[in-house]
């Protein structure tokens, strides 16, 4: 089975059960270039694994030394095998282009909610954004409430975002997380956006208060990326 380069995950497909998302420290932006190609290299001098991902997708952190993956997968199993037969070779090679990567919070995710839930907006994202929330234990039915909330501040948003092109709402399968893998048109429009009146990238809303104050929330954080690279098994094999 071949390896297909894309622009971004089909988040609409329906045969992916779960998404394992991790970041990789490996230091410095040359060494980001570097880490990228190598795996880039890894994975397209082999054959598509099976078991293995529908489909594996990085960023490259505006920090200069993160990477983000981000891999969508039918079940936990379909990742276990890969882990068994297929992960080691793959990462060998990367180790041994830069050597010293830090590998960092791998986390399992179901994807909950999208908007649009269509993909309907087809404009090519120029700029990911990580929005992480950390809730204080465990509790799948708030994980869901909290996402449900930010929809309904966004549908009741007077003056949303421009540059926004979608948000793909993760809920961990552990209850105690929610990734929210936004992609923008561009940094700027991220940056513009943060800038503009209200807190964060809402308006000032008692919506977007609610989700800013939601109770038992801990910790999170968010992040930027530049798309670097996306692949899926060919056409063979979809």
């Amino acid at each position: 089975m071949s390896v297909e380069f894309v622009s971004r995950p089909d988040f609409t497909r329906a045969d992916a059960g779960i998404v394992k998302a991790s970041t990789w420290d490996v230091g410095t932006p040359e060494r980001q270039r570097q880490a990228v190609e190598a795996i880039r290299e890894a994975w397209a001098s082999r054959e598509w694994p099976h078991p293995g991902p529908l489909s594996y997708t990085v960023g490259a952190g505006e920090d200069g030394r993160t990477l983000l993956h981000y891999s969508q997968w039918p079940d936990e199993e379909s990742y276990r095998a890969f882990v068994r037969t297929g992960r080691d070779e793959r990462n060998a090679d990367v180790d041994a282009a830069v050597p010293g990567i830090e590998r960092l919070g791998l986390h399992t995710y179901e994807l909950y909610r999208s908007t649009p839930p269509d993909g309907s907006d087809a404009r090519e994202p120029g700029c990911v954004v990580t929005v992480d929330v950390e809730f204080e234990g465990a509790d799948r039915a708030r994980q869901r409430d909290w996402v449900d909330s930010v929809f309904e501040a966004l549908g009741t948003d007077p003056a949303p975002a421009p540059g926004g092109i979608a948000g793909h709402f993760h809920v961990s399968t552990d209850g105690t997380r929610v990734l929210n893998y936004a992609e923008w048109v561009s940094t700027q429009a991220h940056i513009d956006a943060l800038a503009a009146p209200g807190n964060g990238v809402g308006s000032r809303t008692l919506q977007w208060e609610r989700v800013q104050t939601y109770p038992g929330v801990t910790g999170g954080g968010v992040r930027r990326y530049t798309p670097a690279l996306s692949l899926r098994p060919g056409a063979q094999g979809r």
